[in-house]
């Protein structure tokens, strides 16, 4: 308490001063609309991707410039031709940039996500040659198999004979966290346990993401900066939960070399084969892997989160994909999955309105004019709102706002449905250009999977009767504020 006590007086004594800094160390005619947007960005922090939007919306090329202090702004754009101008045409243009590797470095290092240059090519590679080997996709189904038969499809049925309510976003999470340290370097924390437990480096690692995202949405950007030199508040909070991680992290990539050094074990996972590939520095090893989990721990869970409270609201959806996963699927297999085309079209749809990762932002290392004419200056910020790129009139028509699976389906010539991609500029749900996710196919898998087992068995029913929709969060991905409290209904049970 005294620490706590003392920490905040400091923190209001820094506070004041730094404001004022802020503010007037720099031309009185940048003031105003650096000042008027700090305003805004206070009055939204906790709705970013549904402001931007409205900004978006509000001008006719998507785009709009958010004018920053020290003479920075951030322009954030819908307007695929210019996502397609950042991510591939000028792909050497626009990079991570010091701002968002500093913010992540603690966490992520010189991991594959927070890297340019040589450094992001010779890891792209190697990850890309792994993610493209078939016995790769196998190990995953295995895992896949495993925690949904043996963790998850237990919990709702043990839910659905107790009548008990379920935070279905805390089990998608626990289970999405089990399946990407498993994948990534053979290590099962059994988050998904029947007690549910507090594990200790799943909730290490979430606290690390939680106040890693809180920096970027800091006023005063680098006040974090100031905490951390001090030990104070949220920074001391991050170290602690660091510690946990990287010594877990390491304890884990230390394990697997003598295993292979010593024994001449070789696994499946990642790292196992990032070590078989030649990489041996123990430092990259564990930014690699924590990097991956990164990626992996929470996209899927929030896809699959906001896609069942979609097909509570859509029974007739809900319907077709138990049809269709009744004539091709009734195993979570690789080639049974694959022929959920309905499935995929479902999903799919469900993140075009709910994206996973909603905003994605690049720093620009010179000059550059985008496509729609606004002018990029070096060391802006340009960034693509997903969520808002969803919802455009004039890419998806009139009835935008509709939960429509058909939008990505066509008839084929014997009458069959097949599922038409989207320009990856138009939906860039799994990024596009040379960082598209090596994951994608890998997330539809373990998405068709839970999906096919849960479906078959249960109704997942909230318990919010009134079909509000409910508040769409982002800590780095997308949540649900307050959690997805749902019954789970055994299908057997209603006849």
């Amino acid at each position: 308490m005294a620490e706590s006590f003392y920490s905040t007086l400091l923190l209001s004594l820094l506070i004041p001063p730094i404001f004022l800094l802020f503010f007037f160390l720099k031309p009185k005619e940048k003031s105003s609309p650096a000042l008027l947007t700090i305003l805004k960005v206070l009055r939204n922090k906790d709705r970013v991707p549904q402001w931007e939007t409205k900004l978006i919306k509000s001008t006719p090329s998507l785009t709009f410039t958010l004018h920053l202090p020290f003479g920075l702004a951030d322009v954030i754009t819908a307007n695929p031709a210019n996502v397609q101008h950042m991510l591939k045409t000028n792909f050497d243009i626009y990079e991570k940039g010091e701002f968002m590797r500093s913010g992540f470095n603690d966490l992520l290092g010189d991991g594959i996500f927070n890297v340019d240059g040589d450094m992001w090519k010779f890891q792209r590679q190697l990850a890309s040659h792994e993610f493209n080997i078939t016995s790769l996709r196998k190990f995953l189904e295995s895992v896949i198999n495993v925690e949904i038969s043996s963790r998850l499809i237990p919990i709702f049925r043990k839910a659905a004979v107790d009548k008990k309510v379920l935070d279905f976003q805390d089990i998608l999470q626990r289970f999405g966290f089990d399946n990407i340290c498993q994948i990534s370097f053979g290590h099962d924390p059994e988050y998904l346990s029947p007690s549910l437990p507090e594990e200790k480096f799943a909730v290490a690692f979430y606290n690390a993401v939680r106040i890693i995202d809180e920096r970027f949405k800091e006023i005063i950007p680098f006040l974090w900066r100031i905490k951390r030199v001090l030990d104070l508040g949220s920074e001391k909070e991050l170290r602690i939960a660091l510690c946990e991680v990287k010594d877990m992290a390491r304890k884990i990539v230390r394990r697997k070399k003598l295993d292979i050094q010593e024994k001449g074990v070789m696994n499946e996972d990642l790292l196992s084969r990032f070590l078989s590939a030649g990489v041996t520095d123990e430092k990259l090893l564990m930014d690699i892997v924590i990097s991956f989990i990164l990626a992996g721990q929470d996209t899927t869970s929030a896809a699959l989160t906001w896609f069942f409270w979609l097909l509570s609201q859509n029974p007739q959806v809900e319907e077709k994909i138990l049809q269709e996963i009744k004539q091709n699927a009734s195993e979570t297999r690789y080639k049974d999955v694959k022929k959920l085309v309905y499935t995929h079209a479902a999903i799919c749809e469900s993140m075009r309105l709910y994206p996973p990762v909603p905003i994605d932002s690049r720093e620009a290392c010179q000059d550059n004019i985008l496509p729609d004419g606004t002018f990029v200056k070096k060391g802006w910020f340009l960034s693509y709102n997903t969520y808002a790129m969803g919802r455009i009139e004039g890419v998806w028509g009139e009835d935008w706002a509709k939960f429509k699976p058909e939008r990505w389906l066509e008839e084929t010539t014997d009458g069959k449905m097949c599922f038409v991609n989207k320009d990856p500029y138009t939906y860039p749900v799994f990024n596009a250009g040379p960082r598209t996710c090596l994951g994608k196919e890998m997330s539809f898998l373990q998405m068709k999977s839970v999906i096919s087992a849960v479906l078959q068995e249960f109704r997942v029913v909230p318990v919010a009767e009134d079909g509000s929709e409910p508040v769409f969060l982002t800590i780095l991905t997308a949540k649900m504020k307050g959690g997805f409290p749902v019954r789970i209904v055994a299908r057997a049970a209603e006849g």
